[in-house]
């Protein structure tokens, strides 16, 4: 689990793609981190920028440092991963331990589909942070509400108000200078993980 507070941006250092059809090697990726290598287990769970990823090698040295991961066809398809080059940079957060704050929300790592960002702007009145009006997939609209919670790229924020696909979240200067959210524009694409508790209110009204 997570908790959508990024703790570090690291940059896409290496892709090397899977096959086309399997079987065969998944896409592995590598990600330049300020995480302490030493202190990144293999088989440690890593939030890139919103997607629950398995670290399957580690190395260079704290501040310098890299890990790895292989990436399956599925994840490809239903995030952005799929779009990623070499030099993108990346919302990084290390899973949540027994004990630590919980400053954003229950992040589960699970992306559910991608939005679009149809809108930028200044927030009136709130000094610097911005307004992004985001477009839903459809099939998701009906999971966000007002003052609920949502993931975008592994980052915790509130839901302003809804109509019809889109909602609007407010991102104050301090998110917009240490996540990617700060290069967000118009029709950008971004992962997004509705509130857990939604999804299963939603499987539980649907039975």
């Amino acid at each position: 689990m997570f908790t959508g507070i990024i703790s570090d941006v690291g940059t896409v250092r290496r892709i090397r793609p899977g096959p086309d059809t399997r079987p065969g090697p998944d896409t592995r990726m590598e990600i330049a981190t300020t995480f302490d290598p030493g202190e990144i287990a293999i088989g440690a769970s890593i939030a890139c920028s919103g997607v629950c990823l398995t670290v399957v090698e580690a190395g260079g040295a704290d501040g310098t440092g890299w890990f790895a991961f292989e990436v399956s066809p599925e994840t490809l398809r239903c995030t952005t991963l799929g779009e990623w080059v070499a030099g993108r940079r990346v919302n990084l957060e290390r899973a949540l331990r027994v004990g630590d704050e919980l400053g954003g929300h229950m992040v589960s790592g699970h992306v559910d589909g991608i939005a679009e960002v149809s809108r930028r702007e200044a927030a009136a009145g709130d000094g610097g942070s911005i307004r992004l009006t985001i477009r839903a997939p459809r099939d998701l609209s009906r999971l966000i509400a007002p003052k609920g919670s949502v993931a975008l790229d592994g980052v915790s924020l509130t839901v302003n108000d809804c109509a019809g696909t889109d909602f609007t979240v407010n991102v104050i200067p301090h998110t917009l200078g240490h996540t990617t959210l700060g290069e967000a524009a118009a029709g950008s694409r971004l992962n997004l993980e509705v509130d857990v508790i939604a999804r299963y209110v939603a499987r539980l009204a649907a039975n």
